[in-house]
């Protein structure tokens, strides 16, 4: 007696399922699979999605061929899924509705429920500048959103670039212009000199030569030696002494409010810290040319549109231009 033997269509089905490349899979063919388990029925699947019904009988065939099963057999009573289409139903389903609410448009932006933390580079001339009034807007506009500062490296474009940060506040120069780096204005600043109430150039008109025989305490974050006002004096063939390098802006005035040296500095500290200090502000000799600097916002093209990430520099643009 012969024994039956299996069909061709029936054996491709009991073949081992080979590996699925996501890469090579159409994915419309998982909204057809999710028609097709929740209809039971190509004809009613096909106009669900609003294909033909050929198209969705085309669809069964390669979902057939990728998952290596079935999917739906014929019964007397309908369509029926399989064992392994009823395992996909759930999963599938799942990621059509991730994908949908991943896509869905998004919600109005609202500072005030919105949960962040935001990176931010910079020295403590822009955290002394900027910060105390960004934070103290923060906790009636944005209660939730927190401030992560860390001091800039050599390299502060690169630390942008790199997502380190999602933020820098400094000056820009030219070798920071990098593919995909923003920047945007804050504010300019110039130089001022101080010297403590009662010092003999207080009350005078700061002369080079004035200038050039003082003693002199320099802030330099980096801890190098020289500044623009040193660049300034060597191409006038002077120099001055510098009697104490510190890094930090808040710690120079202190020192200079008790010595007899001179500090130039930006304007926005020196006005921040003359009165409480007892210093006295002082005009830079004119023919050293202190031009100043900007001070910029920097940013990458990878937080360029993220709603949170663009209130917050506005936000520091609005705190810049209030001072």
């Amino acid at each position: 007696m012969r024994q039956a033997r299996p069909c061709v269509q029936s054996m491709m089905y009991m073949l081992p399922m080979h590996e699925l490349h996501l890469r090579s899979l159409d994915l419309n063919l998982i909204v057809a699979l999710d028609a097709l388990l929740e209809e039971r029925s190509v004809t009613r699947a096909a106009e669900r999605i609003g294909i033909t019904q050929s198209a969705m009988s085309h669809a069964l065939a390669r979902l057939r061929a990728v998952t290596g099963d079935a999917l739906l057999v014929r019964t007397p009573s309908g369509m029926a899924a399989t064992a392994r289409a009823e395992e996909l139903g759930p999963p599938i389903r799942r990621a059509l509705e991730g994908v949908a609410a991943a896509l869905r448009p998004a919600q109005p932006f609202d500072p005030k429920t919105v949960e962040a933390r935001i990176r931010i580079a910079t020295g403590d001339y822009g955290e002394i500048v900027l910060l105390p009034s960004v934070i103290e807007r923060l906790a009636t506009q944005a209660p939730r959103i927190d401030l992560r500062a860390v001091f800039h490296s050599d390299d502060p474009a690169e630390m942008v670039r790199s997502g380190d940060v999602d933020l820098l506040l400094g000056p820009v120069f030219a070798a920071d212009a990098r593919a995909g780096i923003y920047t945007r204005k804050l504010f300019d600043e110039r130089f001022v000199c101080v010297v403590r109430r009662g010092h003999p150039l207080a009350d005078k008109k700061l002369t080079v030569a004035r200038y050039v025989a003082a003693s002199h305490a320099l802030i330099s974050p980096r801890g190098k030696e020289g500044s623009v006002t040193d660049d300034a004096l060597a191409r006038m063939g002077l120099s001055r002494r510098i009697a104490v390098t510190v890094p930090h802006f808040l710690v120079a005035p202190h020192i200079v409010a008790q010595s007899d040296l001179v500090l130039t500095l930006p304007a926005r500290v020196a006005d921040m810290l003359a009165a409480p200090l007892g210093l006295v502000l002082l005009k830079p000799p004119p023919e050293l040319g202190l031009e100043g600097f900007t001070m910029s916002a920097v940013w990458h093209e990878r937080t360029h549109g993220d709603p949170t990430q663009r209130w917050m520099r506005d936000l520091f643009a609005e705190v810049a231009r209030g001072r």
